[in-house]
């Protein structure tokens, strides 16, 4: 299949393009042309301004594809100026948890509606992140309701390649000893992998299946359970101050995400403690170098 990626240079993109290559399928990638990537020969690239529908209309004039997978699509102008732009079958947008006013266990894709929300066109510095993320699945299933579309709900998506460092600030400052303020650290969570998130974004990419799925590991963990993991592993000790640093994870409540759909569409995930405590201990031995 002709498939475009808008963005993919970055993170589970990365996991997520190179696994449809490994499938077989004509990869072409956009993005701004700022950032390097390692697929050499294996894909066309295209550099185009995403928040611009000038831009978008210009390099995607008379180009048709079998699917765009949208890793980017962060508010409801960015779905706008995508498929008003592209021609193609099947549009696969990365969307967010976020989206959920109350999550909480066994949150399931019924807990957002984005028929039911009234759209509005927005950039992505008008509202917050999560309002963005609710917009933009608005756009999708609203404006353009014949389009052949689903958009993939993740929880936090962690891993080696982890930009955001968010979990690997736990572990550094547990081995360091750096105080941390920690306002939910009972709270039990649920994650997803990298690489899984961008193996099940291309998987999607050759499906039918249409509407919003959550694609989650199965299995939550707390922080307290990382940081005596880590604390048994080094024999330190945590410091844990409401002086100290903020933890990025603070105001997450007790949650996971119902991925019963995306079973019934073939995808099983991966029991989350099968692999936290290897990507744990990568992070130890990082924080410790």
């Amino acid at each position: 299949m002709e498939i475009l990626v808008l963005g993919g240079t970055k993170y589970f993109g990365i996991h997520m393009v190179e696994e449809l290559i490994k499938k077989g399928h004509n990869v072409t990638i956009a993005t701004r042309g700022m950032a390097k990537d390692t697929y050499g020969n294996s894909v066309r690239r295209l550099v185009v301004d995403r928040n611009s529908a000038k831009s978008m209309a210009e390099v995607f004039n008379n180009k048709t594809y079998d699917v765009v997978c949208d890793n980017i699509a962060y508010c409801s102008n960015d779905v706008r100026y995508a498929l008003d732009s592209i021609k193609c079958k099947r549009y696969v947008m990365t969307s967010s948890m976020s989206v959920y006013d109350d999550l909480h266990f066994n949150t399931m894709e019924s807990g957002f509606n984005p028929l039911e929300k009234p759209l509005k066109w927005c950039d992505r510095a008008d509202y917050p992140y999560d309002e963005v993320k609710r917009l933009a699945e608005c756009a999708l299933f609203q404006a353009f309701p014949s389009q052949n579309s689903v958009a993939v709900r993740f929880p936090f998506v962690i891993g080696t390649d982890d930009y955001t460092k968010r979990l690997y600030f736990y572990i550094e400052h547990a081995v360091k000893g750096i105080p941390m303020f920690i306002d939910n650290i009972d709270a039990q969570m649920e994650f997803v992998s990298s690489d899984e998130a961008g193996r099940f974004l291309a998987y999607l990419a050759g499906q039918e299946c249409t509407g919003a799925v959550n694609g989650s590991s199965e299995g939550t963990i707390s922080l307290r359970e990382i940081i005596t993991y880590v604390e048994g592993k080094t024999g330190r000790r945590a410091v844990l101050s409401k002086a100290g640093d903020t933890g990025p994870y603070n105001g997450a409540p007790d949650y996971s995400l119902n991925t019963r759909r995306a079973s019934e569409w073939q995808f099983d995930f991966s029991p989350l403690k099968s692999w936290i405590y290897d990507l744990i201990d990568k992070y130890i031995q990082e924080a410790m170098a």
